[in-house]
């Protein structure tokens, strides 16, 4: 007697498996033995810096027991470490003060090259970057965008200006000034590229 259902099984079973089969030889053929791969190891990307450093361990100035006439000065040397032009600024963004005892000390700033911290011996002016009294400075220059300058630094050696500040406390300062301070002064110099 007759089997229809392994006629049936006769002509269903060789299409999956044909495919089962097909499907194996390309799995083979994708993981063959040959092959070969190169590569490029160690990639990275570090951006410039347009950091500032100064020569400073202390504050340029600590004066005491001023009296009308005395004068002072102190060099500060400014690098820049950055490997691309920038524009360098002086400003302070200290607190101006309620008293006018600021306005008796007359500030003078020269930039230029030479001098050290402490020793402006070899010091070379090139402009005056501010004339005038200490309260005026701290009040007009408070940011990069109002402040004293600018000096182009190149980002190549020497990257780096001096600047001689030289006080002078007023002759003409009234007696009521007697025992008087200011508020400490910060000096920032901010460097920003060139555009």
């Amino acid at each position: 007697m007759a089997r229809p259902w392994l006629n049936v099984l006769a002509q269903v079973v060789p299409v999956p498996l044909g495919l089962l089969l097909s499907g194996a030889l390309v799995w083979g053929a994708t993981n063959a033995d040959w092959s070969g791969t190169t590569s490029n190891s160690g990639n990275e990307w570090t951006s410039s810096s347009a950091g500032l450093a100064n020569d400073s361990k202390v504050p340029m100035f600590r004066v005491g027991s001023m009296r009308p006439g005395d004068t002072g000065s102190n060099c500060i040397n400014v690098k820049s470490n950055a490997d691309f032009p920038t524009a360098l600024k002086l400003y302070s963004n200290s607190a101006n003060w309620p008293n006018n005892y600021q306005s008796f000390v007359n500030l003078k700033i020269a930039v230029g090259r030479g001098g050290t911290f402490g020793d402006c011996d070899g010091f070379v002016p090139h402009r005056t970057a501010f004339d005038g009294t200490l309260d005026t400075f701290v009040a007009l220059h408070t940011d990069f965008r109002t402040g004293v300058g600018p000096w182009p630094l190149t980002g190549q050696a020497p990257n780096s200006l001096s600047f001689r500040f030289a006080w002078k406390y007023s002759p003409s300062a009234p007696g009521g000034s007697q025992g008087s301070n200011t508020n400490e002064v910060t000096f920032t110099w901010e460097a920003r590229e060139r555009t």
